[in-house]
């Protein structure tokens, strides 16, 4: 029984990473497909690839979703908390991609954690939550909107005599290389996520003492990514590319830079588990508010909100309930 449900939660975790790779990828993606700097076939083989070799850059995200969101749980209960986690973060994940909503992945499985958990009478690390999750999600949106803001304020000065073609032809180039950074960057973030949460069914099992992350785990996640990736997310892209503010190539550049700095400092000095998808947002909305405040399309931007806040318990809550339910089938 434990080796099946050990087995079962690689492959609906490898699933899980399909569908952050197919609902996340359009968060890198968005911007250079919108501004016409790459056409959506080469952005989502691009977008494949760095999100495939990101996952290989860093594993402390994975080790603070694996050991600080709740604690190590009985075994064969302990799995099937962490299965039906997966099955919350995947149920949402489908849902807000059906709807078009930018949501986060990261913390629908979070969400999905807690959820099960809370069900399971498990351990909750709330100071943990509120220090890597909630605070981080909280600050990186607002970090998103002044750096987007600022760095394409420094743009519009810095190229205030230059002829406008010239710029654009320049920055739509200058798109390929933020893009790709912003790829590498989700990889490294959301990529760890899964591992986190299969080395944590290992641990359970028993099958290692630690929250270190086999090879084989972090080469199995970044296909299935890179795989979802490929796929691509088509309504997503054209929410947060179009739907929120038209963006012209040299916002689309500062919202890609912008974010990908968030990215890469939270990862690597912070090891906090942020939300690619509320990084980029607020990236995007802090580069097309330099046009003016009007400019940004605000009905969409707060529906995108609400989603936010409602990711945790939307995972959360069919996690625990699902918790239940094959608790008092199968009396794990």
């Amino acid at each position: 029984m434990e080796l099946t449900l050990v087995l079962l939660i690689i492959v609906v975790g490898l699933t899980f990473d399909f569908t952050n790779g197919f609902h996340d990828a359009a968060n890198a993606i968005a911007t250079s497909i919108s501004t016409r700097a790459l056409t959506p076939r080469t952005a989502l083989a691009m977008a494949a690839v760095v999100n495939f070799l990101g996952a290989f850059l860093g594993t402390e995200v994975a080790k603070t979703v694996g050991s600080g969101i709740i604690g190590a749980p009985e075994e064969l209960s302990g799995l099937l908390l962490v299965l039906c986690a997966l099955v919350g973060a995947i149920g949402w994940n489908i849902f807000t991609w059906w709807r078009g909503l930018p949501t986060s992945s990261s913390h629908a499985l979070i969400g999905g954690l807690v959820g099960a958990a809370l069900a399971a009478s498990a351990t909750v690390h709330w100071t943990g939550i509120v220090d890597k999750v909630l605070l981080p999600m909280l600050l990186s949106p607002l970090v998103g909107v002044a750096l987007g803001y600022s760095l394409h304020t420094i743009i519009l000065w810095a190229f205030r005599r230059s002829a406008p073609r010239p710029v654009t032809r320049r920055f739509r180039a200058a798109q390929t290389v933020s893009a790709a950074a912003m790829g590498l960057g989700h990889g490294l973030q959301d990529a760890q996520k899964t591992m986190g949460v299969i080395v944590l069914a290992m641990v359970t099992a028993g099958w290692q003492d630690d929250f270190s992350v086999p090879l084989w785990v972090i080469a199995a996640v970044a296909a299935a990514m890179a795989a979802g990736t490929y796929t691509g997310g088509r309504r997503i892209i054209t929410t947060l590319g179009r739907r929120i503010v038209h963006l012209d190539p040299p916002r689309g550049f500062a919202a890609e830079t912008a974010a990908t700095a968030v990215l890469y400092t939270t990862a690597f000095v912070f090891k906090a588990p942020i939300s690619t998808t509320q990084t980029i947002t607020a990236a995007i909305l802090g580069a097309g508010a330099t046009r003016r405040i009007k400019a940004v399309r605000w009905q969409v931007a707060r529906s995108i909100g609400i989603a936010w806040i409602l990711t945790f318990p939307g995972a959360g809550l069919p996690a625990a309930a699902l918790y239940l339910i094959l608790h008092a089938i199968t009396g794990l």
